[in-house]
C-alpha cells in the first residue's frame, strides 16, 4: 500500500521531533561542564539566547489561530524552549556580570519583540494565510540568526585552529535536523520551514568542515606532562 504524501509528512515530521530533541539536549555535556567546573569558559550564551526567540516564534506560529495543523512544530519547539531556559541558567548562575546582563536583556527584547509581533498578528490580519505568511517571516529571520549565531564561535575556531569550543553533536545534531525538518517542508510547499532549515542544514554542514579540518590541531587535555616529569624524563 502506498502511504499518502501527508502520511510521509508526518512520519518524517516525527523522526524531525526526534533529531530535534537531539539537538536540544546535545549541548548537554558542555553545560554539566560549566556546572561542574563552576566557570562558562570560552563558551557563548549567544546560540541559546537566539534558539530562545527561536522556539518562541515557531510555537507562535505553529497555534491554531496562524497555522493549523501544526502540533508537531509546537511540541518540539516547547520542548527546546524549556532546555534552552535551563542552559541560560547555567551562564547566569556560573557567568560574569557581562554575561548576566546580557542575557536579561535579549530575553526582555525578544518578550518585546513577541508582543508586538503577537499584537499586529491578531489585530491587522483575519485570516490564517495572512496570519502564517506574516508570523512565517519573522520566524524565518530569527531562524537564520539562531542557525548563524555560531559565526561568532567558527571564527574563534579558525583564528585559534581549535575546536575545543565548538560542541561536535551540537554542530551534527544542526546539519541533520535541517536536513530533517527541509525534506517535510518540501513534501507539503512550506517556504518558511524550508527557508529557516535549509539554512540550518548549510550552517551545520560548515561546522562540520571545521570541525574535520581542526580537530587534529586542537589541544588535548593533559596533553602536556608536567615539569618535573619532563625534567626526569
Amino acid at each position: 500500500m502506498v502511504m499518502s504524501n501527508e502520511r510521509i509528512r508526518t512520519i518524517v515530521g516525527l523522526i524531525g521531533n526526534v533529531i530535534s530533541f537531539g539537538l536540544f539536549i546535545s549541548p548537554s555535556p558542555t553545560i554539566w561542564r560549566i556546572f561542574k567546573n563552576k566557570s562558562v569558559e570560552e563558551f557563548s550564551p549567544d546560540p541559546y539566547i537566539a534558539c530562545v526567540m527561536n522556539c518562541l516564534l515557531w510555537i507562535f506560529y505553529g497555534l491554531p489561530i496562524n497555522h493549523p495543523d501544526s502540533t508537531l512544530v509546537i511540541t518540539i519547539n516547547a520542548t527546546g524552549l524549556v532546555l534552552e531556559l535551563i542552559y541560560l541558567s547555567s551562564f547566569i548562575v556560573y557567568g560574569k556580570n557581562a554575561h548576566r546582563k546580557k542575557i536579561f536583556s535579549w530575553l526582555a527584547a525578544e518578550l518585546v519583540v513577541l508582543g508586538a509581533i503577537a499584537g499586529f498578528d491578531l489585530g491587522f490580519f483575519h485570516t490564517h494565510d495572512k496570519r502564517s505568511t506574516f508570523v512565517g517571516i519573522f520566524c524565518v529571520v530569527f531562524g537564520i540568526l539562531m542557525y548563524t549565531s555560531p559565526l561568532t564561535i567558527m571564527w574563534k575556531v579558525i583564528t585559534t585552529k581549535s575546536v575545543e569550543y565548538m560542541p561536535f553533536y551540537l554542530s551534527l545534531a544542526a546539519f541533520l535536523n535541517g536536513c530533517c525538518w527541509t525534506t517535510y517542508a518540501l513534501l507539503k510547499w512550506d517556504w518558511f520551514i524550508l527557508i529557516a532549515n535549509g539554512t540550518g542544514a548549510l550552517s551545520g554542514f560548515a561546522q562540520l568542515i571545521l570541525y574535520a579540518c581542526f580537530y587534529r590541531t586542537t589541544p588535548k587535555k593533559n596533553s602536556k606532562r608536567p615539569d618535573s616529569e619532563v625534567q626526569m624524563a
